[in-house]
Formats: structure tokens, C-alpha cells, sequence
């Protein structure tokens, strides 16, 4: 089975150089807000700009000169000695910036960590030798000696080499684009992006060349050599349409998280998974500079993350066409080259999950985004086991199991058994676990054999229709299991498991009286102690339970999509509970449920599994829009126990 490993860092020297360019990266990150001010500042109010102001524009200047790079002095410092690193570092970047007439962005990248790194020495040096009552006359005068010293360092030595540096890069820019020879770099930045070698490329060169670039001319094509997302874009529509297998399904939501999101680390194991698939990427990155060049358009501004929408927000004025332009014809490039290598690959199936793996290997940590893939992968074996779980594995779990187990059934595998359980009692043999995106580091330790699959809610998750493909790739890969034909104890097993645990005793879990169709609340709060009320008048639980309904929540939300809350307590507060029961609360105003708004507030307790069968009918009925509607629509209380059938038999 496919599992969440920690990819092991390496000593080689492209683990160095990723280790450099992550270092850069966060030098500048934290302060592209900053770039974005500075340049919708030029685009409006410079003499050329939209609405020319020249005291508004009187701040393009002292921006670009003071204070994008004592930001990134003071970022590098804080991030080597925190705040007072940060300090000495922007005191010591001031040094360069006057030393030169240009943005010195590279100056700041040295000055600032290397000023805080030289200072946490020195403070080493008299470290609990300070007599006491002198510590902040010292701390204070050494950091001023020698921030002030470095400031005349930077002003007098590392200035002017930044220069000469700065001028040399220019040229060799200037000589590519005069001979024609600019949108070959694609052929070092994009297997660099797959590398994770671009950090050091894009905010070691390509950012300072091009903010310069943009402080003379208003723009700079070369905030787009590293970002375009077109060439990820074509690639991965090329697998959407001509792909295979899991890497197929995978790839229209990789596009939303690419192409949208910006996050370009989404399409790099489809072409570690196919090497030959970097001619795409490119290809399409060819294309892509050379219409720039064509049409002399550039970016105001550095376009972080790589999302079109933050490429639009950077876009210089005059070169919204050109841009758009740069994106399609890099997608369709890429799109035309994959497409062609998809079409006449012998392979039969795509293995993306060893390919995110491969990917994390090659970064030289986990990935935020690798997960995407770990859920899409074949199995070792036909899949037969699949549990959620949560803190108490008796209220969202449930529900989630429910819906997969229907949609598993729907497909024709009525034999693969959906079970829920709370995370403390995991054991590790399941094929796949599906927990919250919160639960998910408490759960892969326990199980580390299975596939892990989360989620952010458990009513309507896409990735469900991924667990479904993953059965079916799964069955189709020999384990015997014929979706057209399943046997009568595949039947049997199934409708057993929907009402798994369930007893006579479960006879009155949703009575009439547990039913409110307007709640009183009108926050979060006062809407789990409204549903724990119910609970807790019905005798069903003790009046405590009601706080672990709280504490639950606070640690993992029971937002379930649709509408739909479900809180319930953890899985320490099991002794609480007297016997089984469910409350729900309807709120045709909806409340505000950590930023989603919910309708329907469903309070659950449930001894051993008495509780299942209902929520089971709960998921059923939230699982389709045109039940949550008629529940919406409800007059009665009658007609809302009609709604979820008879579920106390």
C-alpha cells in the first residue's frame, strides 16, 4: 500500500543548492505583499500610469531604493537571530543601499543574514558573563557598534561587488534578448522547477534583474520566465484528456490547484513519473518567452505564488495581451508535446503516487501537496477494508463512512467494507484511512501500511470519487472482485455493515421530542450547547458531555458540507454518555460555522454502535441536494422524521 513517507534529506550538492534557493525564497516571501504595493503604486500614479499623481508617485522612488530592501535585510536577519538579527540586519543593509543606484535586493539577501549570523557569534563570546543589571547596556551597545560597522562594510566593499555583479547579469540578459536566445533559459529553468533548484534562479538572479529592469522601463519580462503557469497547465490537461489510470483522474483538480492557486509543485510528479514529459514543460516555456519577447510585454512586479491571478495583478498596464497571450501559447505548446508523448506511451497505467514520493525525495521534505496523489494510487491489492476515522469515531466518521460505503456500493463492490473508528483505536490493517485534514499526522503513525486519503469535510468530498477509482483500479488489477456479479454474502455483508452495531436498543435514538425546527442560537457556541440541551434532557447524557461537545470541535470542526454540523464529543467523554440518542436543530437563518454556514446542527451520542443507523440515514439524506432541500422546507416535525424513514425500527 501506498503511504505517507518522510522524504530523507540528502548532503548532495543540488540538496545544497534547494537548501540556498528555499533560504532565498523565504527571504522574499513574506514580503511580496510589500512588491505588490510598490507596484500598484507605479502602475497608478507614475507619469505614465492610469491616474499620474506626482506626489502619490514621489513614493515609487523611496520604495523601491529604502524600503523593499531593508524588508528583505531585516526578513533575512530575523530568520538567522530573530528580531535583534533583524535589526542589525536592516541597519547593516542600509550600507548597500548607499552605496549603490540600484535596487539592492542581492545586497540585502547578503547583509541581512550574514550581519545577524556574525552578531549571534559575537553575543556568544560574553554569553552569561554580563554582570547583572548590565545585560541591555551591553546588548544594546554591541548591536549598535556593530551593526553601524557593518553598514560602513556593506557601504564601502559588498556594495560596489553587487554592482559589478548586477551590471555583468544585465549584460548577459541583454545579449540573449538581442541575439534571439532568451527563451532557451526554459531549458534550465524548468527542469530546475522540478528539481526545486528554481528558488535560487528566480529570487537569486531573475527577481533583482527584473525589479532593476522594472524601476526603468515599468515592467520586466523576466518576472515571467520562472512563473507562467501555462507550461504546467498544458501538461496537465494533457493529462486529463489522454492520460491513464489514476494520474488521469487526478489531474483536473491539479489544474485548479495549479493554475489558480499557483502552486506549480502540483504538476511536478506527473512529469517525474513520465521523464520525457519535461520536453513539454520546456516547450511550452519556449513559447511562452518568446511571445513576451514578441510583444515586449513584463510584470510590474514579482508574481508570487504563480497563480494566473496574481500574474493579472502584476501585469504592467500595456501588456495584459501580451501576458495573456505568453500563458495560452505556453499551454497549448505543452499541451500538443504531452499530448503526443501520452498518445504514444506503452504504458498502461501511470504511477502518480510513487512519483510524488520520487518528487519528495528530490525536494528533501514532505510536500504540501504530495497527498494529493497518495490516495490515487493502485494498490499493492485488491482494496477491502477502508475505515474513517476521527477523535471519537462515533459522529463524523460515521457519517463518512456512510456516503463512501453508498458510492462504493453504487459502483458495483458491495464487498469492500466501510467501517469508522475512533483515531486511539487504529490498528494498522486497512487498506485506506480517511481522516479530517486535521487528524491526519495523529492517524498515519498507527497505520502506516495503508493508504491515507483527507479530507476537509466528510458529507461531500471529491476525494471520495478518487477512493472509488482507486476500488476499481484496485479490482481491475486481478483481485478477483466482479462489479456486474457480486455474490449474495457480498450483499449480505453490506447491508449488514449499514446498520453495523446497530441493536434493538437503538429503538428511540431520534425521538419527536430531540427535533426543533428553529433554534434559538445564533452563534456556533450557543448552537452545540442548544443540540447538547437536548441531549442532555432526554437523559441520554450527563450535563458534562456538553463541554466535550465544545472541546471536540475546538480540535477538529464537524462541518460536514450540505448545510450540515454534526457535533459530538471526544472519545473520552464515552463515559458521559447513558445511552444513545441524536438531537437535531434546524436554523432556516444558518449560523456561522467556522466561516461555512450551517442549517442543520445534528447532536450525537452513541453507546457502542446504536447510533449508526441513524447516521447513516442522516448521511443519505445530506448527501442529496434534493433531500437537504425538502428538510429545508419542512413544516413539521413529522415531516423531517419522515424524511430520514424509519430509522428507529
Amino acid at each position: 500500500m501506498a503511504t505517507q513517507l518522510e522524504a530523507r534529506s540528502g548532503t548532495s550538492a543540488r540538496v545544497r543548492v534547494q537548501k540556498f534557493g528555499s533560504f532565498l525564497s523565504a527571504m522574499i516571501m513574506p514580503n511580496i505583499g510589500a512588491f505588490i504595493a510598490w507596484g500598484l503604486i507605479t502602475a497608478l500614479f507614475i507619469p505614465a500610469g492610469y491616474f499620474p499623481n506626482e506626489t502619490i508617485g514621489a513614493l515609487v522612488g523611496p520604495m523601491i531604493t529604502f524600503l523593499l530592501p531593508l524588508l528583505i535585510g531585516y526578513t533575512g536577519g530575523k530568520m538567522v537571530y530573530d528580531v535583534r538579527g533583524g535589526v542589525v540586519g536592516a541597519t547593516a543593509t542600509m550600507g548597500v543601499i548607499v552605496g549603490t543606484d540600484i535596487p539592492m535586493f542581492i545586497g540585502a539577501m547578503i547583509m541581512g543574514p550574514l550581519t545577524a549570523y556574525l552578531m549571534k557569534k559575537i553575543d556568544s563570546i560574553w554569553d552569561g558573563k554580563i554582570r547583572p543589571g548590565f545585560e541591555m547596556l551591553v546588548n544594546n551597545f554591541s548591536a549598535g557598534i556593530f551593526a553601524g560597522i557593518m553598514a560602513i562594510f556593506g557601504l564601502l566593499a559588498v556594495g560596489p561587488l553587487v554592482t559589478l555583479f548586477s551590471d555583468a547579469a544585465g549584460r548577459g540578459v541583454d545579449f540573449l534578448v538581442s541575439n534571439g536566445l532568451l527563451p532557451f533559459t526554459s531549458i534550465l529553468i524548468e527542469p530546475a522547477k522540478i528539481l526545486f533548484l528554481n528558488n535560487a534562479i528566480n529570487y537569486g538572479v531573475l527577481t533583482p534583474l527584473a525589479t532593476q529592469e522594472a524601476t526603468e522601463t515599468g515592467k520586466s519580462l523576466l518576472f515571467l520566465l520562472e512563473a507562467n503557469p501555462g507550461p504546467g497547465l498544458g501538461l496537465l490537461l494533457a493529462y486529463a484528456i489522454f492520460g491513464r489510470g489514476m494520474a488521469k483522474a487526478s489531474a483536473p483538480g491539479a489544474i485548479i490547484i495549479q493554475f489558480l492557486g499557483g502552486i506549480h509543485e502540483i504538476y511536478f510528479p506527473y512529469v517525474l513519473m513520465k521523464p520525457l514529459m519535461v520536453l513539454a514543460v520546456i516547450g511550452g516555456g519556449m513559447a511562452g518567452i518568446f511571445t513576451l519577447v514578441l510583444t515586449g510585454a513584463g510584470l510590474r512586479s514579482p508574481a508570487a505564488p504563480g497563480s494566473i491571478i496574481a500574474v493579472y495583478a502584476a501585469t504592467a498596464s500595456d501588456s495584459f495581451l501580451g501576458v495573456t497571450l505568453s500563458v495560452l501559447m505556453a499551454a497549448a505548446v505543452s499541451f500538443l508535446i504531452g499530448s503526443i508523448i501520452l498518445k504514444t506511451s506503452k504504458s498502461t497505467d501511470d504511477d502518480i503516487a510513487g512519483a510524488a514520493s520520487k518528487m519528495e525525495g528530490l525536494k528533501g521534505k514532505k510536500s504540501s501537496v504530495a497527498g494529493n496523489f497518495r490516495s490515487t494510487s493502485a494498490a499493492d491489492g485488491p482494496i477491502r477494508n477502508i475505515v474513517f476515522a476521527c477523535d471519537a469515531g462515533m459522529g463524523s466518521s460515521a457519517m463518512g463512512a456512510s456516503v463512501l460505503r453508498n458510492k462504493i456500493k453504487a459502483a458495483g463492490f458491495p464487498d469492500v467494507k466501510v467501517t469508522n473508528l475512533a483515531i486511539a483505536n487504529l490498528k494498522d490493517d486497512y487498506d485506506v484511512v480517511v481522516t479530517h485534514q486535521d487528524l491526519a499526522a495523529r492517524a498515519e503513525p498507527l497505520t502506516q501500511s495503508a493508504t491515507h486519503v483527507s479530507v476537509d469535510n466528510f458529507m461531500n468530498s471529491p476525494r471520495y470519487d478518487e477512493i472509488v477509482e482507486l476500488v476499481r483500479a484496485s479490482a481491475s488489477a486481478g483481485s478477483g472482485v466482479d462489479p456486474k456479479n457480486p455474490t449474495p454474502a457480498a450483499v449480505a455483508a453490506e447491508a449488514d455493515a449499514d446498520a453495523d452495531g446497530a441493536t434493538s436498543g437503538a429503538n428511540d435514538v431520534l425521538a419527536e421530542e430531540s427535533v426543533v425546527l428553529n433554534g434559538r442560537a445564533t452563534t456556533q457556541e450557543d448552537a452545540i450547547n442548544e443540540a447538547g440541551r437536548l441531549l442532555v434532557e432526554r437523559g441520554a447524557v450527563d450535563s458534562t458531555y456538553v463541554a466535550a461537545m465544545h472541546e471536540r470541535e475546538r480540535s477538529v470542526p464537524t462541518y460536514m458540507g450540505n448545510f450540515l454540523a454534526i457535533p459530538h464529543g471526544t472519545n473520552a467523554a464515552k463515559d458521559l454518555i447513558k445511552r444513545s440518542a441524536v438531537s437535531i436543530v434546524r436554523y432556516p437563518e444558518g449560523i456561522d460555522w467556522n466561516g461555512k454556514q450551517v442549517k442543520f446542527v445534528v447532536g450525537v451520542a452513541g453507546v457502542n454502535n446504536e447510533h449508526l443507523s441513524i447516521l447513516s440515514a442522516i448521511a443519505r439524506v445530506f448527501s442529496d441536494k434534493d433531500q437537504v432541500a425538502k428538510l429545508d422546507e419542512a413544516t413539521s416535525v413529522d415531516e423531517v422524521l419522515a424524511l430520514f424513514g424509519k430509522v428507529n425500527a
